[in-house]
């Protein structure tokens, strides 16, 4: 069966709601979902975008200083996120090329997402490791996408999971969908036919990484319209981006809105149960 029978449309929400874009490095956003983010910009949703490590690991070139290599990212992806309309930029510092998804981290993406109270939270599917017949996903990907994954469920929701939240303000909150990008299991697209150029305006941003003029053009630029172009034709449309989506707002299929709210609320007590047994 092909992906244009399988693969749906994603559902847009009828009124302007909060997304935060979570990534592990300061070019994956681009590269992955930036053609959606310009389409949910346009249509007036409010977008934030977390970037997790620093960027300083970023070149292979000899005697790179690392202080260097990593403002010059952080510039270059405030300018990628204007060229798409972003202006809430989080950069949290860690070190790029081992990044673990600890504690520390998921708190870090706790807090920002009881702050914003996003609608939709869109990262890194952390399952994915071999992607095609020549590319190993790299495992900041997949560090940032598990901390992040669970930034929004269970942490973000539930009270008893990082008390300190509590005390700096930060109350729970209920995330209504998450989207996962670089998914080998993708369930749902976005026509980015009419942003594909802003994607490409945004990529030009990275040129640490992709190089500049000839160089990107006919390289990573190349690559990438190519690559979303295929996923277009997939799903009968120009160009296309492809996710995973899983949804928190609805009740599951086979239950009714009064059972599934019961359920819910029993699983959310076991958390809680076994969040305050751990800090006991």
């Amino acid at each position: 069966m092909s992906n244009e029978t399988t693969l749906k449309p994603l559902a847009e929400p009828e009124e302007s709601v909060a997304i935060v874009v979570i990534a592990a490095h300061h070019d994956d956003i681009e590269f992955g979902v930036s053609g959606s983010v310009a389409k949910w910009v346009k249509d007036g949703h409010t977008v934030t975008y977390v970037i997790i490590t620093d960027g300083g690991s970023g070149s292979n070139v000899p005697g790179v200083v690392r202080s260097e290599l990593t403002e010059t990212r952080r510039v270059e992806q405030l300018a990628a996120a204007k060229a798409i309309g972003v202006e809430d930029v989080r950069f949290l510092g860690y070190h790029d090329g081992t990044l673990a998804p600890t504690m520390d981290l998921r708190r870090d993406l706790t807090r920002i997402l009881r702050e914003v109270k996003p609608y939709r939270v869109v990262c890194q599917d952390p399952t994915t490791v071999f992607a095609g017949d020549n590319y190993v996903n790299h495992p900041d990907h997949r560090a940032a996408g598990e901390a992040a994954i669970y930034a929004t469920f269970p942490s973000s929701e539930s009270r008893p999971i990082f008390p300190e939240l509590l005390a700096e303000g930060y109350e729970p909150h209920k995330v209504g969908e998450l989207l996962l990008n670089l998914s080998m299991n993708p369930n749902h697209f976005v026509d980015i036919s009419e942003t594909i150029d802003l994607k490409m305006d945004a990529l030009r941003c990275h040129a640490s990484q992709i190089g500049s003029g000839e160089d990107a053009e006919k390289g990573a630029l190349k690559w990438i319209r190519f690559r979303n172009k295929e996923s277009g034709k997939e799903v009968g449309v120009g160009y296309a981006e492809h996710f995973k989506l899983m949804k928190f707002d609805e009740p599951r299929p086979g239950t009714d809105e009064e059972t599934e709210d019961a359920t819910q609320e029993a699983m959310t007590d076991a958390t809680n149960e076994a969040a305050e047994s751990e800090s006991s």
